[in-house]
């Protein structure tokens, strides 16, 4: 989708359209830019950034607050549309999703055909607007489809791949952000036919497993972000050496189905406070919200976790993490909160004042529950909570520790995934 967020709030808001926003938390506390619109991209606003440079940017910069459950309810519908093309769509984010029409595509005569359907449609049914990518593979259409926005369609063909990577910047790959490309830079690997030709030995020396991803990345392989046997087949296979198989559309990551769902590396929270603080109250009260949310999340999903990590990030931006592993798995708040509270005492030092606090839950495994003779559930509230919870809204019923309403989520990243 195409400036997702600020094209609902634009659709929604006329007087809006045509004009520079941005889809934001809170415009009056801190916050970051979540969508930029296109009006305000030419003014180099982008996600992420921060109000204070985004305004700097684009001083006529209209803020508007974010609406979750409306982008997640568009998300879902468009979702739905896909569906009626086939059943292998894979949602990779709120405002993105893969389709493998492979087995589909004599019933609608083409992919072109196709896309321009699904175009017609989304823009017919909500008045926005998508580009989208045609190719063999999922890398060279997410490729294609952000070389070809705002609203337009590009197909890279299989005998286009070799000539198309030879000068193309890495930065182009979905995947290598600014850090990694600087690192890659160091080894003089600034376009992906630089990264097809260094040697995987190189690669691997320098990036661990992550080196094979890379170097499958450079021949137009995808960086397979929920396939677990990347490793085991890349390392195998013949296609990270031999550009004839690349050519012809070899691909190890398959396009998974809609209802299908990794397991959690990890659920955690985090939270930018509105002002800087060194209060111990605000910290704990902050520290016990994040707790509870992320408590929340592993008991929805059924997980457990053994390891809690801490985040803390201070006034000047001086990012410090930490983290503890027990022998039970555990998702109560409570526990949750008694060890990040230890790893916050750890890290701090008083009397700096903190700008950001995040917790997070790995190492997790899917809920294992005991059988006794005594009945477990009676004795743990967190069912019954929960159910209140998803009837009522989050924290609609809460520990007295929190004494307010918590804030909950300020921003929404447009990677997130609708349920």
């Amino acid at each position: 989708m195409d400036a997702f967020f600020a094209a609902i709030e634009q659709r929604t808001f006329p007087f809006l359209r045509g004009k520079p926003i941005a889809v934001c938390g809170n415009p009056e506390a801190r916050t970051v830019v979540s969508s930029a619109s296109y009006e305000a991209k030419t003014f180099g606003v982008k996600s992420g950034m921060n109000l204070y440079d985004a305004r700097n940017c684009c001083p006529e910069l209209i803020l508007v607050p974010l609406y979750p459950a409306k982008y997640s309810d568009t998300s879902e519908r468009i979702i739905n549309m896909l569906i009626e093309f086939t059943d292998l769509v894979e949602v990779f984010s709120i405002d993105e999703a893969f389709l493998d029409v492979t087995e589909t595509v004599h019933l609608f005569g083409g992919g072109e055909i196709i896309a321009r359907q699904i175009k017609d449609e989304i823009y017919q049914e909500f008045g926005l607007t998508c580009s989208i990518g045609i190719a063999p593979t999922k890398l060279l259409a997410k490729l294609a489809s952000n070389q070809c926005k705002p609203n337009g369609l590009l197909r890279i063909r299989k005998e286009d791949v070799t000539k198309l990577f030879e000068n193309l910047p890495v930065t182009e790959l979905c995947g290598i952000g600014e850090k990694l490309a600087l690192r890659l830079k160091e080894l003089g690997i600034t376009t992906c036919g630089d990264l097809a030709k260094c040697s995987i030995n190189i690669l691997v020396k320098h990036f661990g497993k992550n080196g094979i991803r890379l170097k499958g990345m450079g021949l137009g392989l995808d960086p397979v972000r929920n396939y677990p046997n990347w490793t085991e087949i890349a390392s195998k296979s013949k296609e990270l050496h031999n550009h004839h198989n690349v050519s012809n559309g070899v691909d190890p990551s398959p396009v998974l189905p809609y209802w299908y769902e990794s397991d959690a590396k990890s659920v955690g929270h985090s939270c930018t406070l509105d002002h800087d603080t060194n209060d111990p109250a605000i910290i704990s009260q902050l520290l016990w919200e994040l707790s509870e949310q992320v408590a929340r999340r592993l008991r929805q999903d059924n997980y457990q976790g053994r390891t809690v990590s801490l985040t803390l990030r201070y006034a000047d931006f001086t990012t410090h993490t930490s983290q503890k592993s027990i022998k039970e798995y555990i998702d109560d708040g409570s526990r949750i909160y008694d060890f990040g509270m230890k790893l916050f005492n750890r890290l701090y030092q008083p009397p700096r004042k903190v700008r950001l606090l995040g917790i997070s839950v790995s190492n997790l495994a899917k809920r294992m529950i005991q059988l006794s003779l005594l009945s477990q559930e009676s004795k743990n509230p967190n069912p019954t909570l929960d159910g209140l919870n998803d009837k009522y809204g989050e924290f609609a019923v809460r520990r007295s520790v929190l004494d307010h309403s918590p804030a909950g989520p300020k921003v929404i990243s447009p990677s997130w995934r609708p349920d």
